[in-house]
């Protein structure tokens, strides 16, 4: 798509919208298996897929996203949307039995990705002078996690054909494993930036909730997947959200005099963030104050 420039340094570095994580003690082996079983289920016949056909209107399963709202263009993208923890939330009809290892491999990374969430969350509140437990708290100990397998074909017009639209994830923040050929785009003062790709890192994308738990500090990134006309894509984002019915709100230590409260305390956030995302707008300023 046309505006769009390589990612500075000083912006893939920015704790406020996104982090690049490497040094995070996953083996690149093992993420090549994450990339390997993404590609493989993909890859099989449209008959084996559909054996994990989500309903009309649901999200969890195989197929794109639920029919947006008039006005809105579908994504140039399939997908595959399960739950992975708590394991009592999970709809385990809709997890894949071919290729073999599937299941092995994402119950595998299910674990690793709880321990980076552990991770990532105290690192956070450390940067900002709270108590490192602080986010995890609001989060709760039956914190959501997600994982949203996606597919991005050869597509014919890419410059006017989007892989996913403009939004920013109603999430606490969302973990992205990439392939190696780039597509995600971050939007940053009104331009967007092509995120790199590099092999052993995970990115770290903040979310609306993460933006509400921080009193603003921390931004929601907007951003976008382009096509590609020569090459497919593929990857595998992890939302890690509050557990359900749970109130999350900006941290005290965050509001004073000089910095007032900016939003309020909020509960199933991405509920609504989800019919707002259906009609190509941000949910954001509901929970402002």
């Amino acid at each position: 798509m046309a505006g769009a420039s390589s990612l500075p340094a000083d912006f893939l570095l920015s704790r406020r919208v996104q982090e690049m994580a490497i040094g995070h003690g996953i083996p690149t082996s093992f993420l090549d298996k994450i990339r390997q079983v993404t590609r493989e289920f993909f890859e099989q016949p449209m008959e084996e897929k559909k054996k994990y056909s989500k309903g009309v209107g649901e999200v969890e399963g195989y197929g794109g996203d639920p029919t947006p709202e008039e006005g809105q263009f579908l994504d140039w993208q399939d997908r595959l949307f399960l739950t992975v923890y708590p394991q009592d939330l999970r709809d385990t009809k809709f997890w894949p039995e071919t290729p073999k290892s599937f299941r092995e491999v994402l119950e595998d990374y299910t674990t690793k990705m709880r321990m980076m969430t552990e991770i990532v969350s105290k690192s956070m509140a450390k940067s900002l002078q709270l108590e490192e437990n602080c986010f995890l708290n609001q989060f709760g100990e039956r914190a959501v996690l997600s994982a949203r397998f996606n597919y991005y074909s050869c597509c014919p017009r890419p410059e006017i054909v989007l892989g996913l639209k403009p939004h920013a994830d109603g999430t606490g923040y969302t973990i992205i494993l990439q392939d190696d050929v780039e597509g995600l785009q971050v939007l940053k003062e009104e331009q967007w930036f092509t995120v790199p790709t590099i092999p052993d890192a995970l990115l770290v994308l903040m979310g609306d909730q993460m933006q509400i738990m921080t009193n603003g500090i921390f931004k929601s990134a907007v951003h976008r997947v382009v096509t590609n006309k020569e090459r497919e894509r593929t990857s595998v984002a992890v939302f890690y959200t509050p557990e359900k019915q749970k109130e999350i709100g900006p941290e005290e230590g965050l509001v004073n005099e000089e910095t007032p409260r900016l939003f309020k305390n909020v509960q199933d956030y991405e509920i609504v963030h989800w019919e707002y995302y259906q009609r190509g707008m941000r949910a954001l300023h509901t929970a402002q104050v």
